[in-house]
């Protein structure tokens, strides 16, 4: 998956604003004001992939996913 151009998706209903995806990829996700994550990086380079997979599996809620980056997914919804 790390040659295909994939995004991190938050699913803002099932987030429950425990942090975990910004205390483990401060430079993919950072809290806002109210501390629900904001995806930082669209789509995520091969680079950061590791970290995105490592956001996407702490998540307690499974309210992260990474998807491909040509998924119709509109991207407002990882992002306030």
């Amino acid at each position: 998956m790390t040659d295909v151009p994939v995004r991190l998706v938050v699913d803002r209903a099932a987030c429950a604003g425990h942090g975990m995806c910004y205390g483990i990829a401060p430079s993919l996700v950072e809290p806002d004001e109210q501390g629900d994550p904001v995806v930082l990086i669209d789509p995520i380079s091969p680079a950061q992939w590791d970290d995105a997979h490592t956001a996407v599996s702490v998540c307690p809620e499974r309210a992260l996913s990474l998807v491909p980056a040509s998924s119709s997914i509109d991207p407002e919804e990882s992002s306030r």
